[in-house]
């Protein structure tokens, strides 16, 4: 997957620099990828425009990058299943089995890493 056109979606994006999904959200955009950071605030992070939430991402989506517990994301298997993303990595924390096997059963391809590492050691 070419990154020059591959979106991605930080799902749980925080304005707070010592957020490990805000650091990744700077890292994805110095890397070249297009960055979706979805955040319910709707601020901005790191100059880019945030989404509410998955359902209001309207273009194809490579990566969904998630940086929320289980509560929050377990509320998001249908919105994750309407995106379609190519992969969803979940992050150290963000795992969800149950969530997990739905999206596999769906064809999505699950990753459990951390973006961060993955950006550094050029296996994004």
């Amino acid at each position: 997957m070419s990154k020059k056109n591959q979106t991605v979606v930080v799902l749980g994006a925080s304005p707070k620099p010592e957020r490990y999904s805000n650091q990744a959200v700077a890292m994805l955009k110095e890397y070249g990828y297009e960055v979706i950071p979805v955040n319910p605030s709707g601020v901005s992070i790191h100059d880019l425009s945030t989404e509410k939430s998955l359902d209001d991402i309207k273009v194809p989506v490579g990566t969904l990058t998630m940086y929320v517990g289980l509560k929050i994301s377990s509320g998001q298997q249908e919105a994750i299943s309407q995106l379609k993303p190519e992969r969803v990595i979940f992050n150290p924390g963000t795992e969800n089995p149950e969530l997990e096997t739905v999206l596999e059963n769906n064809g999505i391809k699950i990753i459990h890493a951390c973006t961060l590492v993955l950006l550094r050691t050029e296996q994004f």
